[in-house]
This record gives structure tokens, C-alpha cells and sequence, in this order.
């Protein structure tokens, strides 16, 4: 493992990309941690710890366990980058209900700058309405604050300034949080999207995990619950390892070709079908959505409060009607992101075209219903899988009564692992193959070296 890390680091390309990811990692926990201007961050922080473990602070909670912990500090990125998903979400729908924008989706490169350009607008425009969101909530706390004599959350009392200041540092805030992710996937390692994620999520580990083993030391927690949650969490791992990486694989036969005055027959190869094509992608859009209507309550809870108590009362995290939207929610992107991964029509075409078939299957239209019909079957499975692993964290939460333990809970389980497993993997698997790469190429040059023909040896 060791001499992997140093293998990465001797590589001067690998190792400017992984040093340029971290350093924009860093700068996003920084971002992270400067307030909103004109904010009291100690009034700030005495209603948050008193709202812990109540339904409002449950759903802060989960809220700033996608932001990294900036929502409770009101920071420049208190909306993390889950307008943007938001906003990616809205536009991939309307990819497939508008034909216009299908159009545009197969201009090539020039299709794809024009969609990326729409769905930034549609961005800017979420994050000023949630920013104001914010603002609204915000002057609700100072007035409460007030009134409980705590002093003054707002320096210089809410009005115009402040709401127009807070409403353009925070949609700043996750413009620039954007821009990030989009220079660590283009100069980077990875998908910096989901990295700026990751990085959020693994940022409260320690201090809920100090928090939860201080409890330990002082008998307040029990030690025979840590070790059950213990074996919890590794199984955990391993079901998010296998749900990454499981895959169904489809024998392919080919037909015999004339190469040159031979007749050759066709090699057998096989079509892999991963069981979770769309990875953690239907978890990250599901908490998303989930996430937004309750958000918005929580903001206007002062103006509209009947409004916002259903709200809350039915999408709060551990709801029945909570777990019935956000599995179906699972359940829709899976398949969503299957069917564009995998176009059963294209594949049989393509199989066809190259004088290739399944075994026991007739090539055009009976190919086409079969691996529709294998499609189906594994992305259903994958799917309840999928959802099953985001929400046994609210289960074991509702079971034991651990809401004391909840961010805890959720960041080494559920939808917060699948994440932080889908991208770790993949980020790996990216790291991996720019070694091998930077090896076949080395290879490649030293042979020609070795032959006598001089050639460079690329570094």
C-alpha cells in the first residue's frame, strides 16, 4: 500500500492532479467555515446546539451533512453544491420530455457547452431562491433570539442590505463551488462534483466520532451498542462495495470472418452489466429532492406555519411517507440512469451490425426484448438494494432511539457511505488507470530505446 502511495507521487502529471484535487478540497473547507457578513457566530451556535436532536435539528442535521457542515455556520457555502445537482437534475428530465433539447444532447461537444450553459442559469436561479430561503429563516432566529434574550443575531438588524448582501454572498458561494468541481474534473482526479460531496461528508467524521466515543468513556453510551453498530458499519461497507461493483455478465458469441484467405471463427466475449449502473447517482438526486421542500419549510416556518408543519411532519427523515417517497424517488433515477447508460435498441443494432449474438437468441428484435428484459430485472434488484442501504440508518436510529447519535449515524451509514464508497472507488479506479497508463506508455518507449531507434522516454 505504501509503496502504491509513492508509486503515485513519482509520476509528475498524476501527481499535480492530485495535488491540485486537494488543494481545491481545502479550499472548499475554508469556504466552509467563513460566515455569512454580519452574523453573531456564537448566537448562531447556541440555537443550533439547543435545536439538537428535536425534529427541526434532525432535519439541520441532515441538511448540513450534504453541506460539510456549513449550513450550521450559515457560511458562504451554506448551499453546498446540491443546487447545482438540483438544477442537473431538472435539465436531465426535461432532456427526455422536450424533443428540441434531445436535438441539441446530439449536437456533440457543442450540445453539451449549450446544456452545461442551462443548466448554470438554472443554478443561479435556485440558488437565489433558496438563498433568500435563508434570509427569511435567518430573521426569524434574530427576532427569537432577541425575545430570549441571547442577543442580537444580525448585527445590524435584518432589512434590505442584509437580505440583498446574504442573498448574493451565498449564490457566490455556490457558483464558486460549481466552478470548483468542474476545474477538478477537467484538471484534476475525479468527479469534482461528487468529490466536493465526499469531502463535506468526511469532514463531520471526527467530531461526531469523538463526541460519540467521549460518551463511551463516560458510561453515557453503551459499549455493547458501539460494537454492534461496529459490525453494522463493516457490513455496510461491504454490501456498498458489492453493490458498486457487482455486475451481470451476458455471453456474446460471433460469427465466423474471413481474414485474409483464412475463414476464423468468432471469439466468445461477454457484455458486463453492472447491477447499480447508475452508482450513487440516484442517491445523491433522491436526498436532493427530499431535502428541498423541507428546507424551504423550515425557512418560511415563521410566515406560513401550518404550511410548513406538514411539511415537516411528513418529509421529516425517519417518516413513513419519507421512506415511501425517497425509496420510489430511488427507484425512478436507477432506472432513469440505466436507460441511459444501456440503450437496449442500440446494442442489439450494434451486435447485429458486427455479426454478434447471444447465445440461444435470434440477432434484431428478439435481442433487443432480452436484454431489456435482463435490464429490468437487475436495475430492480440493484435499486431496492440501493434503497435499502440509504435508509437502514433511520431504521437502526428508530430502533435503538439513537437520536442523540444521528449525525453519526448517518455519516457511517446509508446514503452518506454509498457516497463516500461510490466515489472513493471510482476516484481509485481513475488513479488506477493513469498508473497503468503512465506504465504501458513507459514500456512502449523503453522497447523502442531498447531497440535502438533512440526514443524519448515520456515523465
Amino acid at each position: 500500500m505504501i509503496r502504491a502511495i509513492v508509486t503515485i507521487f513519482t509520476v509528475p502529471d498524476l501527481r499535480k492532479k492530485i495535488l491540485f484535487t486537494l488543494g481545491m478540497l481545502l479550499l472548499f473547507r475554508i469556504g466552509a467555515h467563513i460566515t455569512v457578513p454580519g452574523l453573531d457566530f456564537k448566537v448562531l451556535h447556541d440555537y443550533f446546539s439547543k435545536a439538537a436532536g428535536g425534529q427541526s435539528g434532525n432535519l439541520t442535521d441532515y441538511i448540513d451533512l450534504f453541506a460539510g457542515g456549513a449550513f450550521k455556520r450559515l457560511s458562504v457555502f451554506a448551499l453546498g453544491i446540491m443546487p447545482y445537482i438540483s438544477a442537473s437534475i431538472i435539465m436531465q428530465i426535461m432532456m427526455v420530455a422536450v424533443p428540441s433539447l434531445q436535438r441539441l444532447a446530439k449536437e456533440g461537444d457543442f450540445g453539451r457547452k449549450k446544456i452545461n450553459q442551462y443548466t448554470r442559469y438554472g443554478t443561479v436561479l435556485l440558488c437565489a431562491l433558496q438563498a433568500y430561503g435563508i434570509t427569511v429563516y435567518i430573521t426569524s432566529l434574530h427576532f427569537e433570539a432577541q425575545q430570549g434574550g441571547k442577543g442580537m443575531l444580525i448585527a445590524g438588524g435584518p432589512g434590505f442590505n442584509f437580505t440583498a448582501m446574504t442573498m448574493l454572498t451565498i449564490t457566490a458561494g455556490t457558483i464558486l463551488l460549481m466552478w470548483m468541481g468542474e476545474l477538478i474534473t477537467e484538471r484534476g482526479i475525479g468527479n469534482g462534483t461528487s468529490l466536493i460531496i465526499f469531502a463535506g461528508i468526511i469532514a463531520g467524521a471526527p467530531a461526531a466520532l469523538g463526541q460519540f466515543l467521549g460518551d463511551i468513556r463516560s458510561n453515557q453510551a453503551d459499549a455493547i451498542l458501539a460494537l454492534i453498530l461496529l459490525i453494522l458499519f463493516i457490513a455496510m461497507i461491504g454490501m456498498s462495495i458489492l453493490l458498486s461493483e457487482g455486475q451481470r455478465k451476458i455471453p456474446l458469441q460471433y460469427g465466423k470472418r474471413i481474414v485474409g484467405r483464412r475463414m476464423v471463427q468468432g471469439a466468445s466475449q461477454t457484455l458486463p452489466i453492472k447491477v447499480n449502473a447508475a452508482n450513487v447517482m440516484p442517491i445523491i438526486f433522491a436526498s436532493s429532492l427530499m431535502i428541498f421542500p423541507s428546507q424551504i419549510a423550515s425557512y418560511f416556518g415563521s410566515r406560513y406555519q401550518g404550511f410548513a408543519e406538514t411539511i415537516q411532519k411528513y418529509l421529516a427523515p425517519g417518516t413513513l411517507t419519507y421512506f415511501i417517497i425517497y425509496i420510489l424517488l430511488i427507484l425512478f433515477f436507477a432506472y432513469f440512469y440505466t436507460t441511459i447508460q444501456y440503450n437496449p435498441k442500440e446494442i442489439a443494432e450494434a451486435l447485429k451490425k458486427n455479426g454478434g449474438y447471444i447465445p440461444g437468441v435470434r440477432p434484431g428484435a428478439h435481442t433487443e426484448e432480452t436484454l431489456e428484459r435482463i435490464l429490468n430485472r437487475i436495475t430492480l434488484s440493484g435499486a431496492i438494494f440501493l434503497a435499502f442501504v440509504a435508509i437502514a440508518p433511520d431504521i437502526f436510529i428508530k430502533l435503538w432511539s439513537l437520536e442523540k447519535y444521528s449525525q453519526l449515524i448517518h455519516l457511517f451509514g446509508g446514503t452518506s457511505l454509498l457516497i463516500t464508497v461510490g466515489v472513493a472507488l471510482d476516484t481509485l479506479k481513475q488513479i488506477e488507470s493513469q498508473l497503468i497508463m503512465r506504465h504501458y506508455d513507459g514500456f512502449m518507449d523503453r522497447s523502442k530505446k531498447g531497440a535502438g531507434r533512440g526514443a524519448r522516454v515520456v515523465r
